[in-house]
């Protein structure tokens, strides 16, 4: 006669076996969220990032658009970023030796393919405008959150660009390049208006430029400077443009919302 407790005790362990897998999974995406936690000592709010930052980078010549960030603050094992429609766009857990240490600043870049291949839309579409929410858990398992306002508001490309008072080329790849001599003044006029085609329109405030002049060839060499907004003009130390006959430069304008638009050109030395 068969013994149907024997047939019992087997279904049992059976279905212990079968249950310990679930309980072993990994958590959820819900719950991974939560291991952060949103306030420190109970009621108290998280305190902010040192700088929390998220913008977009438009290079107007080669038409090309990305988004950027740049996080610094008190030591941290994991970071998360949040867009306004809730969903996790990043999230960096340090391991090992690296969490025992700590993580203080991060800075990324998007890809950024030809409006060819993604025009301008779509990547707003892919970072939408809003209070996207950054947050991170420090070494002693409190809270830093900062809500950053991302825009869709790009500053327009500067314009007018002259080389020691001859216009400059609409791009590298022109047939002809200005030549000049003796001391190269690259200057362009104020950015006071939002881009005309890409992005939304709006109050446009100017932060500060920033120069870039590179020589390529035989190996790079770089000079960049920093202007406050009211500076539009800058003479390049001819030390560094004995150092070469040909040279590419980018002035890029970056508004008080963070967005930034650049324009580059060539120019030699005759």
């Amino acid at each position: 006669m068969r013994d149907h407790r024997l047939g019992s005790v087997l279904f049992l362990w059976l279905f212990v076996l079968a249950t310990v897998p679930l309980a072993l999974a990994a958590p959820s995406a819900r719950e991974r969220k939560e291991m952060i936690p949103r306030q420190v000592g109970g009621s108290q709010e998280a305190a902010p990032f040192e700088e929390a930052t998220l913008y977009f980078e438009l290079n107007d010549t080669d038409g090309d658009l990305g988004f950027h960030g740049l996080i610094d603050g008190e030591e941290w094992d994991r970071l998360i970023i949040t867009s306004p429609d809730g969903k996790q766009n990043l999230t960096v857990t340090a391991r090992g030796s690296l969490r025992q240490q700590g993580m203080t600043e991060l800075f990324f870049e998007s890809g950024e393919p030809s409006f060819d291949e993604l025009s301008p839309e779509e990547t707003f579409q892919r970072f939408p405008a809003g209070e996207w929410t950054i947050t991170g858990r420090t070494l002693d398992n409190t809270t830093l959150q900062s809500v950053v306002t991302v825009r869709h508001v790009l500053p327009a490309p500067p314009g007018n660009v002259q080389i020691s008072g001859e216009a400059a080329a609409e791009s590298c790849d022109a047939a002809t390049l200005p030549s000049v001599s003796g001391p190269v003044m690259i200057s362009w006029d104020p950015v006071t208006t939002s881009h005309p085609d890409i992005g939304e329109s709006g109050t446009i405030e100017a932060e500060r430029y920033q120069l870039v002049v590179e020589r390529e060839e035989p190996n790079l060499l770089v000079f960049s400077v920093d202007l406050p907004p009211d500076v539009t003009s800058f003479t390049i130390p001819q030390e560094f443009i004995a150092l070469g006959d040909a040279f590419k430069f980018e002035i890029l304008v970056r508004d008080t919302g963070g967005n930034q638009t650049a324009v580059e050109s060539c120019f030699e030395i005759d």
